[in-house]
């Protein structure tokens, strides 16, 4: 009987850290939103996540409690909220940020100064209130006459898989407030940009100055992965993640433009969700040894000169699985101030090792992996060594270069002993009268 109590407190045990992770708090404007936009939910839903949907105005909203976040991530669907209702702000957002969570922000024409704050804050700027972007070449053929539905071509996505998912011909339709990112700001990733004819301005008001954004510089969607890894997704189109846009059928009002039964809404807001809420991208350290050639442990020291392999697992997760990770372009340094050995890993069955000599240096040295790719966490590690130089019992009885002052002591010798033969068996010869 207690066995079977412990089985089943274990089982709770389980069920609870399984339904910990991935819990995600869904602010809304309405809750009609989870309903024009169910199959984006639902998608959520069916990889495990636990929703929670709330109103952004709920005066029961907390994100933190006793100094724990009570949630992994947050979806912000609220695009004309003005005030979060309970403990949730600006402030609060920034630190969940700050603490590793991911946030996803759909906003629109309609943006409240909550979500352009929240968007300063990560280095991004949207633009006026009832602003759009608009592209009089790329609207498409249903567009009531604004030139806001904006049909944009899969050549002005990221270049990044792990981020928008794998290459696909299908284009994707937008309406909504666009974006520009602060240049200063090396974190912050262009995932969707404008054409060259698009621009972002008050649709019904004829152009008096200059556009907040045109051409390229023009962002639809954005994102953000901070130092600490967590990641930010800005997109200026509520209406993107609807079911509307999911099964819509999209063409260019332009003659001869090809017609698309479906756009490519679906694929891109699936895959951007799964790099946000880290499914996708997300690299570790494994076990990482190093020691002389020949050898199985690391010494106390190593010497100067010696020949030593490196090993390193790297692995990302994948499916809800960590996987060993392929790589081609992982380096490795041996850093004293700067580094003296740089060299690429090669994979070697499920790790990456490599071979080299140790400067002909001693000092405290650090075996150092930094490896920051586009799409994927910032893998970092660091294993600190000594080197020391050679003891006197290590050095070699006859050193090459020395071989010519050898051979002039040796040469002095045997002159010095041909002399002294010579000097001592030498006789002189007796004067004559």
């Amino acid at each position: 009987m207690a066995a079977s109590i412990l089985l089943f407190v274990c089982f709770l045990s389980a069920v609870h850290c399984v339904s910990a992770d991935g819990k995600t708090l869904v602010l809304l404007d309405n809750l009609n939103i989870r309903d024009t936009h169910s199959i984006f939910f639902r998608s959520l839903a069916d990889r495990g996540f636990d929703l929670t949907f709330k109103t952004a105005d709920d005066p029961s909203l907390s994100l933190i409690k006793y100094g724990q976040f009570l949630y992994d991530h947050l979806v912000i669907f609220s695009p004309s909220v003005e005030d979060f209702g309970g403990n949730i702000n600006v402030e609060t957002i920034t630190s969940f940020i700050d603490g590793g969570g991911n946030v996803l922000v759909a906003a629109s024409s309609d943006i409240g100064d909550p979500l352009r704050e929240l968007g300063s804050e990560c280095g991004i700027e949207f633009d006026e209130e009832k602003t759009g972007v608009i592209d009089h070449h790329n609207y498409d053929v249903s567009d009531p006459g604004e030139h806001t539905l904006i049909v944009a071509d899969p050549e002005n996505l990221l270049k990044a898989p792990t981020i928008v998912g794998k290459p696909t011909n299908k284009p994707v339709l937008f309406k909504g407030v666009g974006m520009v990112a602060d240049p200063d700001n090396p974190l912050v990733l262009d995932i969707l940009t404008g054409s060259s004819t698009s621009y972002s301005f008050f649709p019904d008001r004829p152009i008096s100055q200059y556009p907040h954004a045109v051409g390229k510089n023009t962002l639809l969607i954005a994102g953000l992965q901070a130092r600490n890894n967590a990641r930010v997704v800005f997109s200026g189109s509520l209406d993107f993640f609807s079911d509307a846009y999911f099964n819509s059928a999209v063409q260019k009002a332009r003659p001869g433009s090809q017609r698309f039964e479906q756009t490519g809404n679906m694929e891109l807001a699936e895959a951007l969700s799964r790099w946000v809420f880290k499914e996708a991208g997300v690299l570790r350290v494994g076990a990482v040894t190093h020691h002389p050639v020949g050898e199985t442990t690391p010494p106390a020291a190593y010497t100067i000169t010696d020949l030593v392999e490196y090993s390193i697992v790297i692995e990302m997760l994948s499916e809800g699985h960590w996987v060993p990770f392929d790589g081609d372009d992982i380096q490795l340094e041996f850093v004293r101030i700067d580094p003296f050995v740089r060299t690429y890993l090669k994979k070697n069955g499920g790790k990456y090792s490599v071979q080299f000599k140790l400067p002909d240096v001693y000092g405290v040295f650090q075996f150092k992996v930094d490896y920051n790719r586009l799409g994927y966490t910032h893998l970092y590690s660091s294993t600190q060594v000594s080197v020391r130089p050679l003891q006197h019992t290590q050095y070699e009885r006859f050193i090459p270069s020395a071989f010519p002052y050898y051979a002039s002591v040796f040469s002095m010798m045997t002159g010095l002993f041909i002399f002294s033969v010579v000097f001592l068996h030498m006789k002189e010869k007796e004067k004559s009268d």
